[in-house]
């Protein structure tokens, strides 16, 4: 069962990732999504996967899908910041001309390593961001993106290498809007944070450079129950504690997501309004609109990228079952 097999969503090809627990199907060519994580014990699909027929939205927002990479992840103010001396503008694709969830969207991955070995299984996939005249038109400096995703029994771990091919320092940061499946049933789940406090944000839901007691969400502490809540919410870690969500079922059934907590130092919690079938769990490594933010790189988690630099950046996520 540890293995990779070929398939089709779309006309595209996908690669899915097979252990006595879970089948993963990636898709390289449209943005190198996670579109599907199928638990085979519990028979229930873990994430929000898009149909076929979804297509067309897919291509125009794939980021209400899987699990989307977003480089930088969140708003930018008008589109525009400065670093470094230099001017950048990013497309204005949001509310109020502001620029939301970044430049990678559904560019061409190509896979460059499959391995299939008694422990488990991996596919990796790269992607240079000089083949794609959109985002060099926005934000001109080439870099190598290198995804590995290693499945291991009910563990999928997800290793991203960025290699700053330029000449010039710049400001970068990832995020990942990942889609988690709770079936209609809010009141069954849980969620557990290690977060210190809020982001304030203003009415366009960008960051004021404010921090917001947690208030009532003080209970992510200890498990926050899902039902009734209707959040958007920035969240600060700190990066003091593991940079980890848990979400639980009331049977002892759960998900474990786990994000490096030296970069990883806010999260999105989005539910997309009341609670009811989904809750995006997001890490983000820069906060949103933080190259605009008067605050350091401390607070905002902007990573200066230099020339020849390579960042490596895991998260996991790994399937809990009920004990006996």
């Amino acid at each position: 069962m540890k293995q990779v097999t070929k398939g089709q969503w779309g006309g595209y090809d996908t690669y899915i990732l097979h252990s006595r627990e879970l089948e993963v199907t990636l898709l390289p060519r449209l943005g190198n999504n996670v579109i599907s994580l199928w638990d085979r014990k519990e028979e229930r699909q873990i994430l929000r996967t898009p149909d076929e027929s979804d297509l067309a939205f897919y291509m125009q927002k794939p980021y209400h899908f899987g699990i989307p990479l977003l480089v930088p992840p969140g708003r930018i103010r008008k589109g525009q910041f400065r670093f470094g001396g230099a001017s950048y503008q990013f497309v204005q694709n949001s509310a109020g001309d502001h620029h939301i969830h970044g430049l990678h969207r559904t560019q061409s991955w190509c896979v460059s390593d499959i391995e299939e070995d008694e422990d488990g299984c991996a596919v990796t996939t790269e992607f240079n961001t000089a083949d794609d005249d959109s985002w060099m038109a926005q934000f001109p400096v080439p870099l190598r993106l290198e995804m590995t995703f290693r499945l291991q029994d009910a563990r999928l771990q997800q290793t991203l290498k960025v290699t700053h091919l330029g000449d010039t320092s710049i400001p970068f940061g990832i995020g990942y809007h990942t889609w988690f499946m709770i079936d209609g049933q809010p009141q069954r789940w849980k969620l557990t944070l290690p977060a210190e406090s809020i982001y304030e944000l203003n009415d366009e839901l960008l960051p004021s450079g404010n921090l917001l007691p947690l208030g009532p969400l003080d209970s992510l502490h200890h498990g926050m129950s899902l039902s009734g809540k209707d959040l958007d919410t920035v969240l600060r870690t700190g990066g003091q504690q593991p940079s980890e969500a848990l979400l639980m079922r009331d049977d002892g059934y759960g998900i474990r997501y786990t994000a490096d907590k030296d970069y990883f130092r806010h999260w999105v919690i989005y539910t997309k309004g009341l609670a009811e079938q989904y809750l995006c769990a997001e890490p983000y490594t820069w906060l949103p609109d933080a190259p605009n933010l008067d605050r350091d790189a401390s607070f905002t988690g902007l990573i200066t990228l230099n020339p020849g630099e390579t960042l490596t950046l895991p998260s996991t996520l790994e399937i809990l079952y009920p004990t006996l």
